[in-house]
């Protein structure tokens, strides 16, 4: 019983994160990949069902099957994930007066550019 509701809040949360992936496709300051990517994970932990239906769709297609077959995005795509997280990280960054909490989101934001430039190839644009 614990297993079947621990499912539907999955598929629940699947649909939230694709609903708001969809909605990141319009508007520039919501991430597409990675809201996909966590609707994805739901899917997968949730149904066997709804994993197979998502990764069949065409929105799974363009935006993530190359993400996850190569680990590779597009400078475009992972610029927009930065500029959205940039602006997250932010708000707590003006918003506290905490010296070391300021400078671990530094050091965050720094992992982060490290991490994108480093470890996740780019995809040449034509």
């Amino acid at each position: 019983m614990i297993i079947r509701i621990k499912n539907y809040i999955y598929i629940i949360f699947g649909f939230i994160f694709l609903g708001l992936g969809m909605f990141g496709i319009i508007l520039p300051l919501l991430p597409t990949t990675p809201l996909l990517l966590l609707a994805s994970v739901c899917f997968v932990r949730g149904s066997k069902k709804f994993e197979v239906w998502f990764k069949g769709t065409n929105l799974y297609k363009k935006h993530l099957e190359e993400f996850v077959k190569n680990r590779a995005m597009t400078k475009r795509q992972k610029m927009t994930i930065l500029f959205f997280a940039d602006c997250m990280i932010a708000i707590p960054f003006i918003l506290l007066d905490n010296f070391l909490i300021r400078v671990l989101l530094i050091l965050i934001v720094g992992y982060k550019y490290y991490y994108f430039f480093c470890k996740i190839n780019t995809i040449k644009t034509s």
